[in-house]
């Protein structure tokens, strides 16, 4: 019996099939393959794509797996979507999409949420919906209200990534608990569509899709799209959820005081809780976990860093051409602890919940022409991403979330030896490194839909630590870590 899980990426969309009987992947595929897909910017702080385009590429994505003729694609019996969260997403009553997908990283209705937080009562918002609406869907959907009322009238229903996926594969048009949240709609101190923010926004309550539990089937594949992509009809979508909720169900982190990390284009931290906490400066957030339930829940608190991976890209375009990452690492391994004095702050990718949605932009510090060279670009850059991971961390560490260990895949960032290596003497937090997929993580989230298996740690029994990184005694990064973060906090006044 096989699974598939589709993970629909910023700069990819990422397919894998499983097999259930021992959860091993039996085919990958990336679409596409080389370049990454662009993030359109129509004015400074937006960020934009295209939903069609997601659908496209999700067909492709499929076609080529089935291509390998690693499987047989009818034996697929359940599907599985994780997704990048908190976008915005919207279509019309023929189910068209109305225009671009304003992504997690744009940062647009920023002061539309910091009114919303003020109106709503500080205090209100965080107790009920556990954030600041900030920049998050329900603050972007007000956005649209504002700056686009056509394309607003026209609205039949809102959605996440996954959902608008979900849609085109089977037709049904549903959402979960753990998306609402993350779209700032719930609140869960009357576990319900928090009618206040509705009421406030002057949102219509029937552009919620259908609530279902995030392991439920959610529609069946339609026959037109199964002959299309050489599946058999009448699979169900059986597990949608956001990435990093996702990412931590990949590495079996569900039970509160467990942790997960992931480097790509964003960086982020999750661990997970079992009280409805908050930040009152909402610069970490929590939402609804994948097993959260109204009489057992579980929470997901969440700290974002736009600028990780994407940082990384950008050094290798600018300094690295002819490297592979592998080369780029070796060469920043070269240089010492600090990076002689180079220091980069991270921040170029929209606004940083972190940074109480400050925009920032990234910064190079103490360039010396006679000094540095790109190896110092390859390791200050690095070394500002994980001195990001820190200072996110302490935030984290004042509002009750202490990790005596982070698990993370060996993916992204986590590939260099020297970023793992500093992430772990900087946070003195051991790292705990897997083979873990968001697209696998998806696929096994629709066994676990379509029970197949009974729990989530049945899905995931077979889940091994390849590697434990610890703290290197001895290694001292508190005089580089101050110094960057006094050129952080001369930024922040």
């Amino acid at each position: 019996m096989l699974l598939l899980g589709i993970d629909i990426g910023t700069s990819a969309i990422k397919v894998s099939v499983v097999d259930a009987n021992d959860q091993r992947c039996l085919a990958s595929f990336r679409y596409p393959e080389e370049e990454e897909t662009a993030i359109l910017a129509p004015q400074v702080g937006w960020a934009e794509q295209s939903p069609d385009m997601w659908w496209e590429h999700v067909q492709q994505a499929v076609l080529a797996l089935n291509s390998k003729k690693k499987y047989n694609p009818r034996d697929i019996k359940a599907i599985g979507i994780a997704y990048q969260m908190h976008g915005l997403v919207m279509v019309d009553e023929a189910f068209n999409n109305l225009r671009n997908s304003i992504i997690w990283c744009d940062s647009r209705a920023v002061p539309i949420g910091e009114k919303a937080f003020k109106s709503l009562g500080e205090e209100t918002a965080l107790r009920t919906l556990l954030n600041s609406p900030g920049n998050f869907t329900a603050s972007k959907l007000a956005w649209i209200k504002e700056n686009e009322p056509g394309v607003y009238e026209r609205i039949y229903k809102v959605m996440l990534p996954g959902d608008y996926i979900a849609m085109k594969l089977t037709g049904s048009i549903t959402t979960s608990i753990s998306a609402l949240s993350e779209g700032i709609f719930w609140d869960f101190q009357h576990n319900r569509v928090s009618t206040e923010l509705l009421n406030y926004f002057g949102f219509r309550d029937d552009l919620i899709p259908e609530i279902k539990p995030l392991f439920q089937e959610h529609g069946r594949l339609r026959k037109e799209i199964a002959d299309k992509l050489g599946l058999s009809s009448d699979i169900p979508v059986s597990y949608k959820a956001g990435d990093q909720p996702n990412n931590a169900l990949s590495l079996n982190v569900l039970k509160p005081g467990e942790v997960a990390a992931t480097a790509g284009t964003s960086g982020v931290i999750y661990g997970v809780s079992d009280q409805l906490v908050y930040d009152h400066l909402s610069r970490v957030n929590t939402f609804a976990h994948v097993n959260y339930t109204v009489d057992d829940p579980k929470l997901g608190v969440l700290l974002c860093i736009n600028g990780t991976g994407i940082l990384n890209r950008w050094v290798k375009e600018q300094f690295g051409k002819g490297l592979d990452y592998e080369e780029m690492n070796r060469l920043a391994s070269t240089v010492p602890l600090g990076s002689e004095g180079l220091n980069i702050l991270p921040f170029g990718n929209g606004a940083e919940r972190m940074l109480e949605n400050r925009l920032l932009g990234a910064q190079i510090a103490n360039l010396d022409f006679n000094k540095h060279h790109r190896q110092h670009i390859f390791r200050a850059s690095q070394e500002g991403i994980a001195f990001a991971f820190r200072y996110g961390l302490d935030i984290m560490r004042e509002n009750g979330m202490s990790p005596s260990v982070i698990r993370a895949g060996k993916t992204n960032l986590f590939l260099s030896e020297l970023f793992t290596q500093v992430f772990v003497d900087l946070t003195g937090v051991p790292v705990e490194l897997y083979n873990n997929d968001g697209s696998v993580g998806a696929a096994l989230g629709a066994g676990i839909g379509a029970g197949i298996f009974k729990t989530p740690e049945e899905a995931f029994q077979y889940v091994k630590v390849l590697k434990v990184i610890e703290p290197i005694s001895g290694v001292a990064y508190g005089d580089a870590y101050a110094q960057w973060l006094e050129l952080l906090n001369n930024q922040l006044k």
